[in-house]
């Protein structure tokens, strides 16, 4: 009886040790919402002020937008803009730093690559352990880290044109500049779609979002 107790209290204590075991730290949860909140702002006002000079053959119905007008969205891209990169190069500090980009997100093995893809096409990737990332999950927030450093920088050319004429110059011109940004933005959409479908799909992963745990 003794042992069959002792092997019960075993089994508690790596419960609730697994239970405790912290997956996401707070200064990543701050940060992470923090994030979620400046990029949707960018996007719908950044789509409202696409459509006051478009550059494709199309535009963005008003219910997906963000400002009213021109002169709005400008406003509300602008203070989502500072948010962004304050909060975006504060994350990337502390997570080079602490040594969590290293940790989460390196190596990225092609082979893995390819097995994770598709495993994950065929509904066969594994998410039990949320503490590590696979391979798909490490290209896709390293892809999405570049992707904000391209439309912050494009950003910024397009905005002062002529003070940041060297690095609108980079781009290409300011018209080149505004398909970089474009694509840009749109690789940030892309990446928040599959964020948010394998949220649902897996929802311990939002869990340990919100809770840490």
């Amino acid at each position: 009886m003794s042992s069959l107790a002792a092997d019960h209290k075993a089994e508690e204590v790596v419960a609730a040790g697994a239970k405790a075991k912290v997956l996401q730290p707070v200064w990543v949860r701050i940060m992470h919402w923090i994030n979620a909140v400046a990029m949707i702002m960018m996007i719908m006002s950044g789509w409202q002020i696409y459509n006051a000079y478009p550059i494709f053959s199309f535009t963005f119905p008003s219910a997906i937008t963000l400002g009213g007008w021109l002169g709005g969205a400008l406003l509300w891209h602008f203070a989502a803009m500072w948010l962004l990169m304050v909060n975006g190069l504060l994350y990337i500090i502390v997570g080079l730093l602490t040594g969590r980009f290293r940790k989460k997100m390196l190596p990225i093995s092609p082979v893995g690559l390819l097995t994770d893809t598709k495993d994950a096409l065929t509904g066969k990737l594994s998410h039990e352990d949320l503490s590590k990332y696979n391979n798909v999950q490490k290209l896709l927030y390293l892809g999405v880290i570049l992707a904000g450093i391209v439309v912050v920088l494009s950003g910024l050319s397009i905005w002062k044109p002529v003070q940041l004429s060297w690095l609108t110059n980079i781009f290409g011109g300011f018209n080149t500049a505004r398909v970089w940004h474009f694509g840009a933005m749109a690789a940030i959409v892309g990446f928040l779609v599959i964020h948010v479908v394998l949220a649902v799909l897996v929802p311990k992963s939002l869990r340990a979002m919100i809770l840490g745990r």
